[in-house]
């Protein structure tokens, strides 16, 4: 009788959360018809728009001077400021997941408060700090020191956006894992420092890349507090991003969609190497989230 309650009751369960072949067609068209809408159609666009005049034209747009400076400046600030943000991200998420302390709580907010601000804000923000009108401003130009239209100011603007990255990917992981580990390695003798790359890092290594990969993506492809902090100096403070922008109100179509590909690629490539991370080292990944 027991058996025969069971039998029907996973019955019942099935019936009740599979669906119908129909009803399973629907769905997957619906969900492939929007990738295709919103992503894969403006994607594809991009690089027709970008070689509509012939390689060559395309090839001019990538390589002419404002071009590779705003390539250049985007490439600096991405290898300035996803450092910075690994070194926070990995500091936040061991202080959060290894250790209780007063205002846990409020940390994690805060890790969390790019998601929430508009960039758009974040880049004022920093303009009413370091402008020359601005909290910390005139101290800066006693000093020499230029921030708000400058490499530096863009490099902030830059790690603000993108510093929940890397916390965030670890986060979960090493709330885990927890401390028992560390704790048997220092009391086998091991220093504060070898605990952490014999033990922590390679428990983490995966989750890291991923984080730095999504804050590399960001980094290179932020608009918003760029925009206001760049002061939109051509060849000097345009990213790519802004000089895409440019080109565009310029009605040089043609070479914005061809630099506009170029951040596309740098999409791709970076969704690639996470997919094929994944792949590759699918075990590592798994074993990683049991340890």
């Amino acid at each position: 009788m027991s058996d025969l309650l069971s039998s029907l009751r996973r019955t019942q369960h099935q019936d009740a959360t599979s669906e119908t072949p129909v009803m399973r067609r629907m769905l997957i068209g619906t969900a492939l018809g929007f990738l295709v809408l919103v992503l894969l159609a403006p994607l594809a666009v991009v690089f027709v728009e970008g070689l509509r005049s012939g390689l060559t034209s395309y090839w001019t747009a990538l390589t002419e001077p404002d071009a590779l400076a705003a390539i250049r400046l985007t490439l600096t600030v991405a290898a300035i400021a996803v450092p910075l943000n690994l070194v926070f991200g990995v500091a936040a998420a061991w202080a959060i997941a290894k250790f209780h302390f007063k205002f846990k709580s409020l940390l994690v907010t805060l890790i969390d408060l790019p998601f929430s601000v508009s960039p758009v804000v974040s880049g004022l923000i920093y303009v009413l700090i370091f402008g020359a009108q601005g909290l910390f401003g005139p101290w800066f130009s006693v000093h020499g020191i230029q921030v708000i239209f400058a490499i530096p100011g863009i490099v902030i603007a830059s790690m603000f956006v993108t510093f929940p990255f890397v916390a965030r990917e670890l986060i979960p992981l090493m709330q885990e894992q927890g401390a028992g580990e560390e704790e048997a390695a220092l009391t086998l003798g091991a220093s504060g420092w070898q605990m952490f790359c014999t033990v922590t890092l390679p428990n983490i290594k995966w989750a890291l890349l991923y984080g730095v990969l999504l804050s590399n993506a960001r980094a290179m492809g932020e608009f918003g507090a760029v925009s206001v902090v760049s002061g939109h100096i051509r060849g000097l403070t345009n990213t790519i991003p802004l000089h895409v922008e440019i080109l565009y109100n310029e009605y040089n179509f043609v070479a914005a969609f061809a630099v506009a590909s170029l951040l596309a690629l740098l999409a791709i490539l970076t969704l690639a190497l996470k997919s094929l991370l994944e792949w590759r080292y699918s075990d590592a990944l798994a074993a990683g989230r049991r340890h």
